[in-house]
């Protein structure tokens, strides 16, 4: 089954307790995509500026992505973002935000076929909406963030009813749908349109929820997180492109996505930038996978 992500590339400055580094690669659809990609090619729509480097598409072509779908617009500068982890790490603080080609909607080529998977990264719903349309993906997933929730809510929802899963993290479900307990606002989640709902918690792994059965699974143990950054997108990467590479959603394929994206995200968090995801290999993947399977049944009840 065909993946295609439309998001964000970005140009990052982040700091953790473990250095700084700036002006390095980022941006959901890089994330999304360099994770999805050890898993399924992914076909990749997003703008970016003359200043992001070619060469950080080399391991997405290595591994036969897409790039027909990256608009880049000469006369301005890639979309930059400068965050700074303390503490646990469990959330950035924001220094600088600069929107630059994010402005401008993003593009599919015509020539892409419709149907297949599809994920539309963190963008404002009335965007995604708009993809949704013209994409038409026989199945379509979102993700998205507190901001929306804040200013664009009508939108978000009417987004939802047309999804057929939905990625989100914990405060942003518990803010959505105003319910304090997980399951209550999974369930609000769900009535209101897709079927298959990731809820991430970060530190302490995802809960996968459908009509028919939950999922919940730990983070894997990485001995050390150096930057979090893009470790929601690349889970959404790991999980989808185990989901695209099986061809089916069934109960066992979306168990396997769970560890899929659980592991993929723990080669993420591991190094600044995309460079855990791009030096990831299958007998690295297959060996954490091992690892978690033998922490937690997840062929089984979890």
């Amino acid at each position: 089954m065909t993946l295609t992500v439309v998001g964000s590339v970005g140009i990052d400055s982040v700091e953790t307790p473990f250095g700084k580094q700036d002006d390095i690669v980022g941006g959901s659809a890089v994330y999304f995509s360099l994770a999805a990609s050890l898993f399924t090619p992914v076909r990749v729509a997003a703008n970016l500026g003359s200043d992001f480097p070619d060469e950080a598409w080399d391991p997405h072509r290595q591994r036969s992505a897409d790039l027909s779908g990256l608009k880049v617009f000469p006369d301005q500068k890639t979309f930059r973002w400068t965050g700074k982890y303390t503490g646990d790490m469990a959330e950035a603080e924001t220094l600088v935000t600069e929107l630059n080609v994010l402005t401008e909607p993003p593009s599919v080529p015509d020539a892409w076929e419709r149907g297949g998977m599809v994920f539309l990264a963190n963008m404002g719903p009335d965007v995604q909406l708009d993809m949704l349309e013209k994409l038409q993906g026989a199945m379509t997933f979102a993700d998205t963030m507190n901001l929306w929730i804040d200013i664009q809510q009508v939108a978000l929802w009417k987004l939802i009813e047309n999804l057929d899963g939905l990625i989100l993290n914990d405060g942003e479900a518990r803010q959505l749908t105003g319910e304090i307990h997980l399951g209550a606002a999974a369930e609000t989640l769900m009535a209101r349109g897709p079927k298959i709902l990731v809820i991430k918690k970060g530190e302490h792994g995802a809960i996968l929820f459908t009509p028919e059965f939950r999922c919940a699974v730990p983070a894997f143990p990485t001995e050390k997180v150096v930057d979090p950054t893009g470790a929601g997108d690349s889970f959404a990467g790991g999980f989808l492109g185990s989901l695209a590479q099986a061809g089916e959603c069934s109960e066992q394929s979306l168990r396997r996505a769970m560890a899929d994206g659980t592991v993929t995200a723990s080669c993420a968090v591991e190094h600044f930038s995309t460079f855990g995801l791009a030096n990831a290999t299958d007998e690295i993947l297959s060996e954490r996978r091992r690892i978690l399977l033998n922490y937690v049944q997840l062929e089984g009840n979890c």
